[in-house]
């Protein structure tokens, strides 16, 4: 058993994945980082953690993370789910395999991974899903995204609602526009705070989410959006 807490964190090579991979560690804890690219080694290394190159959507990928885990570490605290975007298009011109593509990606990479890691947060843990604002404001710019991520959301509720009393919490970070990925003016404009977020705010609030000092906080969605969304 590690001494200290153990987090994995999925597509972890750059943007929203790697912030939130350094900010644990800085933090003190033991990480297990997945991602598709090769460079994910490197970031192990510089961390002090264990990597598994693969994909969110392929469960034997998953598998392979959550093993790699145990043999190495003995235990999962924190599972911090990033993952990649779903397809874009005009809303009924994507197809059944887009759609079922998109599902894969940001809906079942959390149920797979949940039914893998839950048996081993035995004293409790915390499941942290990196979403995003069109959960609660669904966009045409990005349609099953928005559809699948409101899908998250109630998976979130009900996980909540079976495990809480196991103290094992799930919660869903909503960013709005991050910087990772550059928005025009038009969109910039568009936010309150005009200003695009940075891939760091979002993992000061995912630590958070995993730390202790939420410990009564779960199944909830949490906005970082600059105030792009106006809904109640």
């Amino acid at each position: 058993m590690s001494e200290n807490k153990v987090a994995i964190i999925t597509a972890a090579s750059k943007g929203m994945g790697r912030a939130c991979a350094e900010k644990l560690a800085e933090e003190g804890y033991q990480l297990a980082i997945l991602s598709r690219s090769s460079e994910i080694h490197d970031l192990a290394d510089k961390l002090g953690g264990i990597a598994v190159q693969g994909s969110t959507d392929n469960e034997e990928d998953l598998r392979r993370l959550v093993d790699a885990t145990m043999e190495t570490y003995g235990q999962i605290d924190v599972v911090v789910n990033n993952t990649g975007h779903p397809p874009k298009g005009e809303l009924l011109e994507l197809t059944d395999d887009q759609w079922k593509e998109g599902f894969d990606l940001a809906l079942m990479n959390v149920i797979r991974i949940s039914r893998l890691v839950v048996s081993y947060m035995n004293g409790g843990g915390s499941i942290v899903n990196i979403s995003t604002f069109g959960a609660k404001e669904p966009s045409l710019s990005f349609p099953i995204s928005s559809v699948a991520r409101t899908a998250l959301s109630s998976f979130t509720k009900l996980f909540a609602n079976k495990y809480g009393a196991l103290s094992i919490r799930m919660n869903n970070v909503l960013p709005g526009f991050i910087d990772s990925y550059k928005a025009d003016q038009e969109t910039i404009n568009q936010i309150p705070m005009l200003r695009q977020g940075a891939p760091e705010e979002v993992a000061n609030l995912v630590a958070f989410l995993a730390s202790n000092k939420s410990e009564y906080i779960t199944g909830q969605d949490f906005l970082i959006d600059g105030g792009l969304v106006k809904s109640i």
